[in-house]
């Protein structure tokens, strides 16, 4: 794989320097690659990440990823979750549902479906996505500091030269280098104070129809240690050999073996297979379960995103897709900004959107966890927008709380020949009346779609960010122009 070590060295100033080659990383470069801006990613380890880690992808996420051209690729790569099955003694007890069924509409097209892809499978998805835009990431970069002033951004890395950027953006996980190089703080609490182990294993003896749950027991857990063990669950992942093992522990002092021998032990402690069964580990961690939160998301010129930014327990599937949505909040207002299509004002608008909405998640994460929530309608991230946003502009009157408002989600729909979700896809903006042919001002760069009444956006006008949210909405285009060129969807220029 070529790294263009060359190239990064040689270059005076990058637009966007992106540190983390994770699924907040790579989709940030390829919405910014689209839209003509040159950034760079810098990845710490010598490869993509291996493991099947974050493998739920969220309604909402597949409408993001459906946007960034990469969905077909999703679909083929991935699998409906499968039905989870109870064992006790070596019997199937019955059968488990994940999740609250929820039912797909014409507005909500993807509710009520979790696809599972293995994280390393979305990573090289978008990695390849990105290579086709003609971008590229650079391994074995590790970050060791980070210089600001008025104009960009230098950082220094354990070899090779710095680099210059306008921007960075810190998507390099949880133990965020960019954050404690910035003395970023994080604020949190202990979701679970024992460890948990997660490995992606070949196993023999289970089918691959069900996600096989082992329940806590008493007995005496892979160390011998009598009372009531933890959980242990193996979910087969779609178009592989391979399961994931996701196994907790009583004991906060426990310390998970991760080699192949430790966790043969473990799952014949746990289950009704014999150690041998276990075939193959291809990759392991553990980690003890935490939700936490930076205490601001910027820093001058300098963001966090996804893991660096907020920090989940796996319960409810809501970490990856919460960072993708992180990356897909900032790309297209960062490359506004840097065209001067948009005043730098703009920028500060991805902390007070991503904040709150990062805390909510957090909060639903944790409940999950702990058996307080379920997962169901939250978990899909279809309902959460940004109401109180400053590039929220709601100008009808009267309009009851349930009813779509400038800040929620624009909803798909088809009507006469048109499908929204069709006219939203790429980079631009979209002005949309819905169900009156109120003149609208042509504004360039903005695509235009009129159509029908539709009880999903009720009737007025509609301006469409490009990140599928409602920015603006109002009975007429009365004040629609003023917006558009604050928000940078028309030509703002510096000075």
């Amino acid at each position: 794989m070529t790294t263009h070590t060359d190239v990064l060295d040689g270059l005076d100033v990058l637009d966007v320097l992106i540190v983390g080659a994770g699924p907040t990383g790579l989709a940030l470069a390829v919405d910014l690659a689209r839209r003509g801006t040159h950034a760079l990613v810098v990845e710490r380890a010598d490869a993509l990440f291996p493991g099947a880690r974050g493998k739920g992808i969220q309604p909402r996420t597949l409408e993001v990823l459906d946007d960034l051209g990469v969905l077909d690729a999703i679909w083929a790569g991935g699998g409906r979750y499968p039905v989870g099955m109870i064992w006790q003694d070596g019997r199937r007890q019955g059968e488990h549902r994940m999740f609250d069924e929820t039912e797909a509409t014409e507005a909500e097209p993807y509710a009520g479906l979790a696809w599972m892809v293995p994280q390393w499978r979305t990573q090289q998805i978008l990695f390849a996505r990105l290579e086709e835009l003609g971008g590229s990431v650079t391994f074995g970069r590790e970050l060791v500091g980070l210089a600001q002033d008025a104009d960009g951004v230098t950082a220094s890395f354990a070899s090779g030269a710095p680099v210059r950027a306008r921007h960075v953006v810190a998507a390099d996980g949880g133990r965020s280098a960019v954050r404690r190089a910035l003395g970023i703080g994080m604020t949190g609490e202990t979701v679970d104070p024992a460890p948990a182990l997660v490995a992606d294993i070949r196993v023999t003896g289970l089918d691959r129809d069900n996600w096989h749950i082992f329940p806590p027991t008493d007995g005496a857990d892979s160390e011998g240690v009598k009372g009531v063990t933890g959980s242990l669950a193996i979910c087969p992942l779609p178009h592989t050999e391979d399961f994931q093992l996701v196994s907790s522990f009583a004991d906060p002092s426990a310390e998970p073996d991760l080699s192949l021998e430790g966790i043969r032990k473990l799952v014949a402690t746990r289950t009704h297979l014999a150690p041998d069964d276990v075939t193959e580990v291809r990759w392991a961690s553990e980690f003890r379960p935490r939700a936490a939160m930076a205490d601001r998301f910027r820093q001058g010129r300098v963001f966090l995103a996804g893991d660096a930014a907020h920090v989940h327990s796996p319960a409810g599937g809501q970490g990856l897709n919460t960072s993708v949505q992180d990356a897909y909040n900032l790309g297209w207002k960062l490359a506004a900004v840097l065209r001067e299509e948009a005043p730098a004002a703009l920028l500060d608008s991805y902390e007070e959107e991503r904040l709150p909405v990062a805390a909510q998640m957090l909060g639903l994460s944790t409940g999950i966890h702990r058996g307080e929530l379920r997962r169901g309608v939250a978990t899909q991230q279809l309902g959460l927008g940004y109401r109180g946003s400053s590039l929220a502009v709601e100008t009808r009157d009267g309009l009851p709380e349930e009813a779509l408002h400038a800040g929620d989600r624009a909803p798909d729909g088809t009507r006469a020949g048109t499908h929204l979700f069709d006219a939203f896809r790429g980079p631009h903006w979209t002005l949309l009346t819905v169900g009156t042919d109120t003149e609208v001002p042509d504004l360039p760069g903005i695509r235009t779609v009129r159509f029908p009444a539709y009880e999903a956006y009720g009737t007025g006008v509609f301006l469409v960010r490009p990140d599928g949210y409602v920015g603006w909405a109002g009975p007429t285009a009365k004040g629609l122009t003023e917006y558009a060129r604050r928000a940078g969807a028309v030509g703002h220029r510096a000075g």
